[in-house]
């Protein structure tokens, strides 16, 4: 079965939009990785300021491997680049005006054991 990584990324509400806008540059890099099988960049609504970086891949080995691409790096890099033209040293998830949007962040790793769609018709 499939796994799950979701980047768990506290952010201020000053600095939404900051790294929405990062993601949406971002937009297309992980799409042709081996084994990816989908992400979604989760908005908080109420109750938390943590978004939620979901991707979906065929194995660990999968994951690893993007990780370790250089699609990966040249996200980050470009990301990283953005951030000193503002002004700042922050990454890929970093404020316009330089630092990190996010204050924290997590890796959380699940494995998928159950899956359901919606029936066709």
């Amino acid at each position: 079965m499939s796994v799950v990584k979701i980047n768990a990324l506290t952010v201020t509400a000053d600095s939404r939009d900051e790294l929405e806008r990062r993601f949406a540059g971002r937009a297309g890099l992980v799409e042709s990785a081996d084994g990816f099988e989908g992400f979604e960049l989760l908005r908080p609504l109420e109750g938390t300021d943590r978004y939620l970086v979901y991707t979906r891949w065929r194995s660990e080995e999968d994951f690893q491997r993007w990780t370790e691409s250089q699609d990966f790096q040249r996200g980050h890099a470009q990301a990283a680049a953005q951030a000193a033209a503002q002004g700042g040293t922050g990454h890929g998830h970093g404020q316009g005006h330089g630092g990190p949007a996010a204050t924290g962040a997590e890796l959380w790793s699940f494995e998928v054991i159950q899956s359901s769609a919606p029936k066709a018709g």
